[in-house]
């Protein structure tokens, strides 16, 4: 079993998506989708193809973001910096995906945000696979269906009207 949805939608996703001053129910609904789908909403947070945690990044696209977006935006490399924990950051920064569910937030939705187009209606689970298939990963390791599959079984409806 992985974390409870609603837990991880109230306590890690929407705080961190309104510090960053980036809050959607489209947005919130997108990354919970995304941690069901990559990491089973935690169950697995070191990843076959050594993705980590339950956004399952791995280390190279993390390295990426920082180098080819964030740089590019100091303001807001500061804010997501501000979301590391202060010494590991730096000897192991690739562990806070793992470690750190608010980091590990912030690095899913900037991997989504620097491709600056618009997201799906947050109700529409096939839309949000289509996108997640296009813009999260390189090399997506799982399809549209198998996304909107693990979505119904692993998040419930009725946590996330609150």
């Amino acid at each position: 079993m992985g974390i409870c949805p609603t837990e991880l939608l109230k306590l890690v996703i929407r705080p961190t998506l309104e510090y960053l001053g980036d809050y959607s129910e489209a947005a919130e609904n997108l990354l919970l989708a995304t941690a069901a789908m990559e990491s089973q909403l935690g169950f697995h947070i070191a990843g076959e193809a050594s993705g980590l945690g339950v956004y399952q990044i791995h280390p190279r696209s993390h390295q990426r973001l920082w180098d080819r977006y964030l740089a590019q935006d100091p303001d807001l490399a500061s804010r997501v910096r501000g979301l590391a924990s202060q010494h590991e950051f730096l000897s192991h920064p690739h562990e806070e995906l793992a470690t750190n569910l608010r980091y590990a937030t912030a690095i899913a939705w900037m991997m989504y945000k620097r491709k600056n187009k618009p997201l799906p209606v947050p109700s529409d689970i096939e839309a949000m696979g289509k996108y997640w298939r296009r813009h999260f990963h390189s090399r997506p390791h799982g399809s549209v269906n198998e996304f909107v599959a693990r979505y119904q079984s692993l998040v419930d409806n009725r946590h996330l009207a609150a």
